[in-house]
């Protein structure tokens, strides 16, 4: 059962716009909590990263390659069985049609073009599901940079499609073998790693966590896909906007891109999916809002579910992708003003919503997607709602564990 929790009532009109302020927090999150040793990498991106992407010639290279690279802009489709069981008029954003078979892509196009103009030559990058792993190891291909990936030994038997795909496109995959082996575990490995490598290593982080001003840099590159969903929406619906967006959150790109133009328009519901693993109270969970507390985690304040004494508690989910301790600061800003509302599946509900998806639509989501899909099944609609699900992936790297399922 999907689950949610009332967070803290505060004004909306204290969410402001999709950035973060000046040291880079949303609201009561973000911020930059770094080592010493790469106080000049990150000041780096700090100072010149709006003033690249925001060039004119950045601009015209992104937008070329996302559509004729990524393959944008994915479609919007109406499902009818989905429709007939949800009561209200439901459409999947496929982002599962992106090249690498994730909206991961949009983020390190953006990225790798990034560290080129900063002149770096080498990319690392952490990956749980693998998604990002493969999306940076692919970029890096196209673009002639040195890849390395980490990610966790857990991740890697769970994942193998996934690694296989990396070791192909020439990137190296390092397994995280401290902690959980998984999603934590990689970001910390590589952040290890970029310590020793500051000069001439870029760090494409995969989610909207981080220090500034990777949350809000990962936010804007995976803005693409509200901004599609805006013009798609009107097309289809002869309406301006959807009612509802829902997106799966672990640490959140796909649901920040998937929110991002729709912030400041309260007539939009945002629903954000955590994984809830085997039951928020069973020990064996992901779902950050429910458990968590804020603290500081790879380089930002935000909520994460931690003991008493601040020690990490290790997360659980079916989705190596949604397998994290925390969530980005621009959702944990989203949670604690009500802007947005926090659910969570199960590991049996994401399994039973992939199924019905696969068989009533032809379609096999990612399980990280399929947290989303779940929340279909418990959300109450009226008949004229326009319902918006990101399809972030496509199942492909989960199929044995789909397999196990049947």
């Amino acid at each position: 059962m999907l689950k949610t929790r009332k967070p803290q009532q505060k004004k909306l009109a204290s969410v402001g716009m999709q950035g973060p302020d000046e040291h880079g927090y949303y609201g009561n999150f973000g911020g930059a909590f770094i080592p010493e040793m790469l106080y000049p990498n990150v000041e780096e991106l700090r100072q010149q990263y709006l003033q690249i992407i925001g060039s004119r010639m950045f601009k015209k290279e992104f937008d070329l390659l996302l559509h004729d690279y990524a393959g944008r802009p994915t479609p919007l489709y109406y499902s009818e069985h989905l429709s007939a069981t949800a009561g209200a008029s439901v459409f999947l954003k496929r982002e599962d049609l992106c090249h690498t078979g994730a909206h991961k892509i949009n983020n390190t196009i953006g990225q790798a073009l990034l560290a080129r103009a900063l002149g770096k030559k080498r990319i690392i990058a952490e990956t749980g599901a693998g998604q990002h792993g493969v999306a940076t190891a692919t970029v890096c291909a196209l673009m002639g940079f040195e890849c390395i990936v980490f990610m966790g030994t857990k991740d890697i038997a769970r994942q193998a499609p996934n690694v296989a795909r990396m070791k192909m496109l020439g990137a190296t995959v390092v397994p995280a073998t401290s902690g959980s082996q998984t999603l934590k575990d990689a970001t910390n490995e590589a952040i290890r790693h970029w310590i020793n490598h500051a000069t001439d290593t870029h760090y494409i982080i995969g989610s909207v966590v981080g220090p500034h001003p990777y949350p809000d840099m990962v936010a804007r590159f995976q803005s693409v896909i509200s901004k599609e969903i805006l013009a798609q929406i009107k097309k289809k619906t002869g309406e301006a906007l959807p009612t509802h967006v829902i997106a799966c959150v672990g640490g959140g790109s796909n649901a920040a891109g998937a929110f991002y133009h729709f912030i400041n328009e309260p007539a939009v519901q945002l629903v954000a999916v955590e994984a809830a693993g085997c039951g928020i109270s069973s020990g064996k969970s992901a779902a950050t809002t429910q458990l968590g507390k804020a603290g500081i985690l790879h380089g930002s304040k935000s909520l994460l579910m931690q003991t008493d004494d601040g020690q990490v508690v290790e997360p659980h989910s079916i989705s190596a992708g949604l397998d994290y301790p925390g969530i980005g600061p621009m959702h944990a800003n989203l949670f604690e003003t009500g802007r947005a509302k926090f659910v969570s599946a199960t590991d049996a509900d994401a399994l039973k919503a992939a199924m019905h998806l696969a068989r009533t639509e032809g379609i096999i989501p990612a399980l990280e997607s399929a947290h989303a899909l779940a929340a279909l099944h418990d959300l109450k609609f009226r008949k004229t709602d326009r319902v918006v699900v990101c399809l972030s992936g496509r199942g492909d790297k989960d199929m044995e564990t789909y397999m196990q399922q049947l």
